[in-house]
């Protein structure tokens, strides 16, 4: 049997800081992601099976990116835990504002990497992540590949 690579794409909007950046993006500034899950994995050959020919049904795969990232992130603002950003995080917090504190510079990269991870956790024995693509811009990327992370 083929393994085959399914995409789905998920948008997203987010804030962030990048405490210590010499940088314009040491501001607070937000970006409207895009993050593209590609899984790869054998279609499912049951014939009584209601997911008959697919790898994974791509609405099994909405929900595990929309609770775990999108719920979470998406018009959330995101501060590296140890920052000097931890006041303005907290009167954030206090006016209702979603905000994350994480243990890394909250860049693209390092968000690609946990998302990875969440993502991972969530997906069925026979599906495999094989890659992710988180665009911040237009013009630019970050992306994850199993292979590279073995």
């Amino acid at each position: 049997m083929s393994k085959i690579r399914i995409t789905k794409r998920f948008s997203f909007e987010t804030a962030h800081a990048l405490y210590g950046y010499d940088g314009k993006c040491r501001n607070v500034h937000g970006h409207s992601y895009k993050l593209s899950v590609t899984v790869i994995g054998n279609p499912i050959t049951d014939t009584s099976n209601v997911k008959w020919g697919m790898v994974i049904d791509f609405g099994d795969l909405k929900k595990i990116v929309k609770e775990d990232i999108e719920d979470v992130f998406d018009h959330a603002t995101i501060f590296n835990k140890n920052t000097p950003h931890l006041e303005l995080a907290r009167e954030l917090e206090t006016r209702g504002h979603d905000v994350i504190l994480v243990d890394y510079q909250p860049t693209s990269e390092n968000m690609v990497i946990d998302f990875a991870e969440r993502i991972k956790k969530r997906l069925p024995d026979t599906i495999e992540l094989h890659s992710l693509k988180l665009q911040e811009t237009e013009t630019a990327y970050a992306e994850w590949y199993a292979s590279d992370n073995q």
